[in-house]
């Protein structure tokens, strides 16, 4: 299997941690950011096969990136797993115009979002990689 190119995109330490750890075991490509503008940024360079993302960040939220994401052709195509916590809610119309394929709610199996990062990233192979 090609190796994947995974953005993981939260201002808490502890779960960028987590998840890195658990992306890089599975032989991944680990690239992080602390809010939505730089995780936008990082896409833009990086264009990675996924973006793992909180919803509520200071500055752009998780939200906003990625439906600033699904609005540049550059990188529309990336899906976009987003967490979030309970208490925020999203409507079905707010997801319509982004690039998030899945929300889930914190706290998150690790599980979970690996078998979705599966998912998303199995009829997708990775551009050229080096």
């Amino acid at each position: 299997m090609a190796q994947r190119r995974i953005l993981i995109v939260d201002d808490e330490s502890y779960i960028v941690s987590i998840l890195s750890l658990k992306f890089r075991k599975l032989g991944d490509q680990v690239l992080t950011a602390c809010d939505g503008e730089e995780g936008f940024i990082a896409a833009c360079k990086e264009l990675p096969d996924l973006i793992i993302s909180d919803f509520q960040m200071p500055g752009m939220t998780g939200l906003q990136m990625a439906t600033r994401l699904h609005h540049s052709q550059a990188t529309a195509h990336i899906p976009v797993i987003l967490l979030t916590d309970r208490a925020h809610r999203l409507e079905p119309g707010q997801l319509q115009q982004t690039s998030i394929r899945h929300v889930l709610d914190k706290p998150f199996s690790v599980r979970e979002i690996i078998a979705r990062a599966q998912e998303l990233t199995a009829t997708t192979a990775p551009a050229g990689r080096k």
